[in-house]
């Protein structure tokens, strides 16, 4: 089964809450946090939902200024990860960072996130430095870049 991703909007907040709290239960954004990220949208972020049979089973956003953009957060729940739906999305993200101008795409990941690690490997990212005890938990974050024009 494939996911259609969709802008997200203020009402799959909800929906994007569940979601968010089952993959970042230590370190979950607030729903203040995301809405005011899509109060930004489409000034400089762009926030997709991913829906198998109408629900939404992931979510990603970008943040892009200038030549620069940040993936600025990208979830998929458990049962729908390795099924290409969180690679679905950051193909959507980089796609949006380059119609928007962007050089660079940027992004942090858990240090303990070998699954992400490889997603990100796999699409050209370049591991950049490190964020000691970046995250709540005191988890590394481990930086990288992607150029647009490599």
């Amino acid at each position: 089964m494939t996911a259609v991703l969709r802008p997200m909007t203020a009402d799959d907040l909800p929906a994007v809450m569940e979601v968010e709290r089952k993959t970042f239960p230590a370190d979950a954004w607030s729903e203040g946090m995301l809405r005011g990220e899509l109060d930004d949208q489409p000034r400089t972020r762009h926030y997709v939902v991913a829906l198998v049979d109408d629900v939404i089973v992931g979510y990603a956003g970008l943040a892009a200024a200038g030549d620069q953009a940040d993936v600025q957060t990208i979830a998929v729940l458990a049962e729908w990860r390795r099924a290409g739906v969180g690679g679905a999305m950051l193909t959507e993200l980089l796609a949006e960072a380059a119609r928007r101008g962007a050089v660079s795409v940027f992004l942090e990941v858990r240090a303990d996130n070998p699954g992400a690690q490889a997603v990100y490997d796999r699409f050209g990212f370049e591991r950049i430095g490190l964020r000691r005890r970046y995250y709540e938990d005191g988890t590394d974050a481990i930086m990288m870049r992607k150029d647009l024009h490599a």
